[in-house]
């Protein structure tokens, strides 16, 4: 079963922790000016894609500017150190970790639980612990994970110097259409090797939107061999 967050965000901390531990960054020393960088990108394109932008998301970009910009400048003199300004971020963001981690750990054992077979006095089905047994390579895969791909995707293409003005019916009921038939002839594929014949940039966005719509009524489903691996995509056959 994968779990995809498509209309409700986990949050900017979430998002924060993402680059944290997809980057092996040192929690209590957090590169501000590069993580800031990165936080402004994944919101332009939330909003590329026309996803909604929860305020929460603005209001941490707000902060992460404010602690960047007392980075920067310089103590006044004869004043006294103050406190590092990232101080309060690092203590929400431990605090938050500490929390998803324990979240983590009780939906573990929820899963264990359900593979727990009682004794009963009717033999047991043998599909039943078939049915049960998933990949454990097989992991979650969040809307971050997915924007990375679509962001992948779109730095890699080709690059146009000169501006053209060109109107191109693109809808997404055809991009539906185009998934559905590319996964049809395709097991498995990236988001890259999805969009790669593409050379405009607003089809390769409302191919996106088309991908979550399939995921979201569950006719494509994806997965993740590894944390913050390349995200494969595939049909859903079941």
């Amino acid at each position: 079963m994968y779990t995809i967050k498509l209309l409700e965000f986990e949050g900017p901390l979430d998002l924060l922790l993402f680059f944290i531990r997809r980057d092996e960054l040192d929690i209590y020393n957090i590169p501000i000016s590069r993580i800031t960088k990165e936080f402004l990108e994944y919101i332009h394109y939330m909003e590329t894609l026309d996803l909604e932008v929860a305020g929460e998301f603005l209001v941490m970009a707000a902060d992460l500017m404010q602690i960047k910009v007392k980075m920067l400048l310089p103590p006044e003199p004869g004043e006294e150190e103050e406190q590092d300004p990232r101080a309060n971020l690092v203590k929400r963001l431990v605090e938050y970790k500490r929390f998803k981690e324990a979240a983590v750990g009780m939906g573990v054992q929820e899963e264990a639980q359900r593979k727990i077979c009682y004794r009963s006095y009717f033999d047991a089905d043998p599909r039943v612990t078939t049915e049960a047994e998933e990949d454990e390579s097989l992991r979650d895969v969040s809307l971050f994970d997915l924007i990375s791909s679509f962001k992948f995707a779109i730095e890699r293409m080709p690059k146009k110097f000169v501006h053209e003005i060109v109107r191109l019916n693109v809808t997404l009921e055809e991009q539906i259409d185009f998934v559905l038939d590319f996964f049809s002839r395709r097991s498995e594929a990236t988001f890259f090797e999805l969009v790669k014949d593409m050379t405009e940039r607003i089809r390769v966005v409302v191919t996106f939107i088309a991908l979550l719509e399939l995921i979201r009524s569950q006719r494509i489903v994806v997965r993740q061999a590894e944390p913050y691996g390349e995200v494969s995509i595939m049909r859903n056959v079941a």
